[in-house]
């Protein structure tokens, strides 16, 4: 009986525990209209990785970095250097 309790408390907390916290990355990232739309959100632009390099000089802002929401709004990187809505 005491080793049937443990068995359910043990199973019931590993479950517990992979419902209520799920990975950031499971969020489908979001797509905006236009670059005006996501400045709203993230003051600057969007970078797929730390290590791309702006193509067109210096930004005002430090871009966000983040694969997913860059590849939502890939449409959005005019000059294709993997950073998208650039001021």
């Amino acid at each position: 009986m005491k080793r049937g309790k443990t068995a359910i408390l043990s199973l019931s907390l590993i479950l517990g525990v992979s419902v209520v916290s799920p990975s950031s990355t499971d969020a489908a990232a979001k797509s905006y209209k236009n670059c005006t739309e996501l400045n709203k959100e993230y003051k600057g632009e969007v970078a797929k990785d730390s290590k791309v390099k702006n193509k067109g000089g210096k930004t005002k802002n430090t871009p966000t970095v983040s694969a997913d929401l860059y590849n939502a709004n890939k449409s959005k990187d005019r000059d294709k250097d993997g950073i998208a809505c650039e001021k």
